[in-house]
């Protein structure tokens, strides 16, 4: 059975919850006829129950739909809901499968779309819950847990780092904190970024928002700003955060681009923000940063929309279409050259590109991983 890769229904998933949904039918059976046997009116209303349940299911389960692109969005929201029913095991297995890169030191993943990386409120299972399992399956019982280097969004999609040893995630987490590690993203935006390459360097602060649902979220905090029609330099805020963004334009149309996206600094939701509100072009299937006083589905235009085959009403389905293709990190230990970890875009991005008619540089058209070689380049 095929691992699944971060784009797609994991069918070895659905594979083994049909096999756990018919050992647990099996039980039930027998449960039920001995039940029947000694307390008929309990084993009655226990299946009352389970017809009941059974009925239920059939109701909330969607209709399949025509479209193809609707399918495999229906399919990649049933996936990420998958993700958090499975169990443990059953997910660290999936990681270990799709591993890029390991050696002595470190093992490099290919951190699924839907998959948080640590534990929250409404979160049942996320990476560091099932670091043990995946050192135990990686190296026998006795492994010790593996260790999270840094961090991604539960959309972002792409090159994850873990260490074995707690002092090695650290020596890697201060790589990271003192900018040693080149971090490369791709994005697709909605509406092309002018000029086609450059640097955003506004400082970024967290706001709450005012609106029919109060949330916050990260926004621009410029020194400068407009005063009557004159440029003038504000004070800057004490909780802003210096954030700056270098990008380029791999691919356009009138109302796309395929960006390469290289943060300097590391400030949560710097890319998403830095796009949106300092570039007026928001990554495609940003929900939340594609409107600062509404938490609503992306607005697409009808253009946009008639490529990827989709409604406006089924927008709110839209993947984060925000990748971290590539980590170049520097010697560390007893390795003596940089190591360049890279990792091709899931299959959702790919079709996508090709539905908006962007072009793909050739090597990453697959959508498949790529293992990292230490000195590649």
């Amino acid at each position: 059975m095929a691992a699944p890769c971060c784009s797609v229904p994991a069918f070895w998933v659905l594979g083994t919850n049909k096999r756990l949904g018919g050992l647990l039918t099996l039980i039930s059976k027998s449960f039920c006829s001995a039940a029947t046997a000694s307390r008929p009116l309990s084993a009655q209303k226990l299946a009352e129950k389970l017809r009941a349940q059974k009925q239920e299911q059939k109701k909330q389960k969607l209709p399949v739909p025509k479209n193809p692109v609707q399918r495999r969005v229906q399919e990649l929201v049933r996936f990420t809901q998958q993700l958090q029913r499975v169990h443990p095991n059953v997910l660290a297995k999936a990681l270990t499968r799709g591993i890029l890169y390991q050696d002595k030191d470190l093992v490099v993943i290919n951190k699924p779309y839907g998959l948080p990386v640590h534990g929250g409120p409404g979160v049942q299972l996320c990476i560091n819950e099932v670091l043990p399992i995946m050192g135990k399956m990686l190296h026998g019982h006795k492994a010790e847990p593996l260790h999270l280097c840094h961090r991604l969004d539960k959309e972002t999609t792409g090159v994850m780092v873990l260490a074995w040893e707690k002092e090695v995630a650290h020596q890697v987490q201060e790589l990271f904190r003192t900018r040693q590690v080149v971090k490369k993203y791709w994005a697709i935006t909605v509406r092309v970024p002018m000029p086609s390459a450059g640097v955003v360097d506004i400082p970024m602060i967290e706001k709450e928002v005012q609106g029919q649902q109060q949330h916050h979220k990260m926004t621009l905090a410029p020194t400068y700003h407009m005063d009557n029609g004159k440029m003038v330099k504000g004070r800057a805020s004490r909780n802003a955060h210096i954030a700056v963004t270098q990008y380029q334009v791999l691919s356009s149309t009138l109302s796309s681009a395929l960006l390469e996206l290289q943060p300097i600094t590391g400030i949560k939701h710097q890319l998403r923000v830095h796009l949106s509100f300092g570039l007026d072009c928001p990554i495609l299937g940003d929900h939340k940063y594609s409107d600062w006083n509404r938490l609503a589905p992306q607005k697409l235009s009808v253009g946009t929309l008639k490529k990827l085959g989709l409604q406006q009403s089924k927008a709110r389905h839209i993947p984060l279409h925000l990748h971290a293709r590539q980590l170049v990190l520097p010697a560390l230990g007893s390795r003596k050259e940089e190591l360049n970890l890279v990792c091709k875009p899931p299959r959702f991005f790919v079709h996508s590109v090709r539905r908006l008619g962007l072009v793909m540089p050739s090597q990453d058209q697959s959508g498949d991983n790529q293992a990292g070689q230490p000195g590649a380049q």
